[in-house]
């Protein structure tokens, strides 16, 4: 079989579909079916719009906080604690033990310490200048 090797930074949809279902794959017959589902919490405001929100999913047991976001304005108020403890009960009900997130902001580790979430490494420099640290929590 000949093979040739490309590097894109614009790769078609379905060859990603394609790679994402062959991992999925791959891996659900190494450790077993993912369960893999999205979950997703967003705080608006009187009009509707989108103030703040969390995107992630669960797993194999674990939820995985991707994105977490709070408008400026609302920063300090306990918006992001109260998104996590929402999404951490929605990842219990889905069978979940542990939950992880990971930052480059000593601001958002602060608040993610103070949840409860215990650092498992970091990546200095990830960008110049600051470490990306990495947290989990086990979850009841």
């Amino acid at each position: 079989m000949k093979t040739t090797l490309e590097i894109t930074a614009e790769p078609l949809p379905r060859d990603l579909a394609f790679l994402g279902e062959s991992l999925t794959a791959f891996n659900d017959g190494d450790v077993g079916p993912s369960d893999r589902k999205p979950l997703v919490v967003f705080v608006r405001d009187e009009h509707d719009a989108v103030v703040a929100g969390i995107s992630g999913y669960t797993a194999w047991g674990w939820l995985y906080v991707q994105w977490l976001w709070v408008d400026e304005t609302l920063r300090g108020k306990g918006i992001a604690a109260g998104m996590l403890d929402a999404a951490e009960q929605e990842a219990v009900a889905r069978g979940c033990h542990g939950a992880w997130i990971d930052t480059f902001n000593p601001i958002a580790e602060k608040v993610y310490r103070r949840q409860g979430y215990q650092p498992f490494g970091e990546l200095p420099d990830f960008p110049i200048g600051r470490r990306r640290v990495f947290l989990q929590k086990k979850l009841s």
